[in-house]
């Protein structure tokens, strides 16, 4: 069976350095921060008080106070993140077979703000079980793309997938197959996250996973640095929009970059942290590189999971070094979360977004606040550090891990 094409026609950015993909694009290559200090909740007696949060996001500009209520936050920002996908995409939604149109979404906790301020209502109350009867549609991680095929009536596959910070990366991956198949024309996929709650920083703190640069939040964020003591919380959407190559071509849909590749692999090692030599990121690579056809020296930039933790920065930079061998050098690396922070499940979305964007406008975003060189680090590779780079960028790579092992990879490809 000859493999479908698979291309994008659609972006939609929510990110805490822009609330679109054009806003997020140019914070991106000029290097901004989103970390602040926490807005939402009294930090006061948290060890992190800062994350990288949304910027002048207003849910009623989006929906009524109605609606608005039934939905989690996370839910809220891929509703959002979608529209402007599919508004970007042009695709015409009185036309399209809509039984060929799916949701394949990514989230690696749901709705845990829902959660979180339901149990503690009823720890407030005299024992009586008055939950509000949203509670379980908000908080189930499934019910995002469960709303986007509501409001559009697209009837295809539709799910969420739940694999920790790798969640949004595995949703892309099994919408190519699904398209490359033949089972669907479009996929709408992506990610959305929305943390940045007390349970979601106390729970990170408990597990010492997080920066605690309370002094410095803009430059907390700060991956391959020697000084490097966590990563930072960040929250919002990704969407993007997979169509079948002859289906795009045929309504004249611009086409942003052709997907060519999508691996998965377990470390099966540790809860959360990657093992030490990297062999699962080194397995995962590999993996999509024989999915995509291509080889080592094809690929000219890797936007890299770069969390700016201790052990993953390490150990993921040496498996680019085994699989890319003498190639690794010539390689534009870089991590976008220095800007954005972590936004766990819809990492892999934005971060490809991230690596489209690069490859149409011929520009590498810079891996912001590093000040020092470290000793563990090959001092040859290219980590893009701290100003972004001009270059033609043929073929990028997306990398995307989360904590269990899970490990994903996509690779994008400028049409030929």
């Amino acid at each position: 069976m000859e493999l479908k094409r698979v291309v994008v026609t659609g972006l939609g950015a929510l990110t805490p350095i822009g609330n679109t993909k054009d806003e997020y694009w140019d914070a991106l290559i000029n290097g901004k921060s989103g970390a602040a200090p926490i807005t939402y909740f009294d930090t006061e007696k948290f060890k992190t008080k800062f994350a990288c949060e949304l910027k002048n996001f207003n849910v009623t500009d989006f929906f009524n106070r109605k609606d608005a209520r039934k939905m989690d936050r996370f839910t809220q920002y891929a509703m959002v993140a979608s529209d402007e996908a599919i508004a970007d995409s042009k695709l015409d939604l009185d036309t399209v077979n809509k039984l060929r149109v799916g949701v394949i979404w990514g989230a690696g906790i749901g709705g845990l703000e829902t959660f979180q301020n339901e149990v503690l209502n009823f720890a407030d109350g005299d024992g009586t079980p008055k939950f509000n009867p949203f509670f379980i549609p908000k908080m189930i991680a499934d019910i995002a793309p469960g709303n986007i095929s509501i409001k559009n009536g697209f009837m295809g596959p539709n799910y969420t997938t739940v694999s920790a910070c790798a969640s949004s990366a595995n949703a892309m991956i099994d919408a190519l197959n699904y398209i490359r198949l033949g089972h669907c024309d479009v996929i709408v996929t992506g990610g959305s996250e929305a943390a940045v709650t007390i349970a979601g920083m106390g729970g990170f703190n408990a597990m010492h996973a997080l920066s605690t640069r309370n002094e410095s939040p803009e430059t907390a964020s700060r991956p391959f640095d020697a000084t490097r003591d966590g990563f930072v919380l960040g929250e919002g959407a990704g969407a993007i929009i997979l169509e079948e190559y002859e289906h795009a071509k045929a309504r004249g849909a611009k086409i942003y970059a052709e997907v060519v590749g999508g691996g998965l692999s377990s470390d099966a090692h540790h809860m959360t942290a990657p093992h030490p030599e990297g062999i699962g990121v080194i397995a995962v690579m590999q993996n999509c590189l024989d999915n995509a056809g291509l080889k080592p020296e094809d690929v000219d930039h890797i936007n890299t999971h770069g969390t700016s933790t201790p052990l993953g920065d390490v150990a993921e930079l040496k498996a680019i070094s085994e699989v890319f061998g003498s190639h690794a050098k010539s390689i534009s690396i870089n991590s976008t979360k220095s800007m954005t922070g972590h936004l766990l499940g819809a990492a892999g979305a934005i971060e490809s977004i991230a690596s489209i964007l690069t490859m149409e406008h011929g520009i590498v975003p810079p891996t912001i606040n590093h000040t020092t060189v470290d000793d563990k680090i090959d001092s040859e590779l290219n980590l893009t550090l701290n100003k972004a780079q001009k270059r033609d960028v043929k073929v990028a790579m997306s990398n995307t891990f989360g904590f269990g092992g899970h490990n994903a990879c996509v690779l994008f490809k400028k049409l030929d």
